[in-house]
């Protein structure tokens, strides 16, 4: 189902896992400052997905979601608009509560296709930007 603003924090207070797709070992790119924001202040356990690095922020570094070993309650996804449905796709395939794509990135075949498969859809917002606002 895709999320209202109000729905938000309740998935926020509920959810343990969070794996970001797409994290970047810049520290000037959205996907680090994110990353480094909810370690610190964050009670998530997080998993980073891109199958380009093997560690950052003195964490393992998975090449995809299919390799997280635990269930994932949001897939946070900083990735372009054309990469979102592959995303969702492996979100659904393993079962993932959650898809949200990032400030800027709205892809309706992402809501539709996410909601008819029962995750959660959260788009064009920042996770960090409603975290703190808990």
């Amino acid at each position: 189902m895709h999320l209202t603003p109000g729905d938000i924090p309740e998935l926020l207070r509920t959810a343990k896992t969070v794996a970001i797709v797409g994290i970047s070992d810049k520290s000037d790119r959205a996907s680090y400052g994110v990353a480094k924001y909810l370690i610190e202040n964050s009670h998530f356990e997080l998993f980073f997905v891109n199958p380009l690095l093997e560690n950052i922020l003195g964490q393992k570094v998975y090449k995809s979601l299919k390799e997280i070993d635990v269930h994932i309650d949001i897939v946070d996804v900083f990735r372009k608009p054309a990469d979102c449905l592959a995303v969702l796709n492996e979100s659904i395939e393993i079962g993932a509560g959650a898809i949200w794509l990032q400030l800027g990135i709205s892809v309706p075949e992402v809501a539709t296709q996410g909601s008819e498969a029962g995750l959660s859809v959260v788009m064009d917002r920042c996770i960090k930007i409603d975290y703190a606002a808990l």
